[in-house]
């Protein structure tokens, strides 16, 4: 005699793979993390700030990774002289969300800013030599 599966068993099964195929394995991709060539690291941290008050870098292409530590939703912008620097903003929308981008600079004194509406205190230097 075969056993019969029950429909409710049936489903959990079908849960219970889906679940683990979406957990890895398979052709999906792996989680994104911190490029190694990254010459520029920001991080969010908790209280709308970012991880340091101060950054470098080095002049020339620079390629930035911007990494949410944070619950809320934040940008990255650069400006000098108040101005923001055209065409580079960086988006993380939730908790371990990173982006990453190219910009580049010339040696000086810069300021990165978020610019999501209450996080007007989240400001830090950049000094590219």
């Amino acid at each position: 005699m075969t056993p019969r599966l029950s429909l409710h068993t049936l489903f959990a099964a079908l849960v219970a793979v889906s679940a683990l195929s979406a957990c890895g394995g398979g052709s999906s991709a792996p989680a994104e993390t911190i490029p190694s060539d990254a010459g520029l690291v920001v991080k969010n941290v908790k209280s709308i700030r970012f991880d340091a008050s101060e950054y470098s870098a080095t002049a020339g292409d620079i390629k930035v990774a911007f990494v949410n530590e944070d619950t809320v939703r934040h940008t990255l912008l650069i400006a000098q002289d108040g101005v923001k620097v055209p065409n580079f903003k960086l988006v993380v929308a939730e908790k371990g969300a990173l982006d990453v981008g190219n910009i580049n600079l010339a040696a000086g004194s810069y300021t990165l800013i978020c610019d999501v509406p209450g996080h007007q205190n989240m400001k830090a230097t950049l000094t590219v030599s």
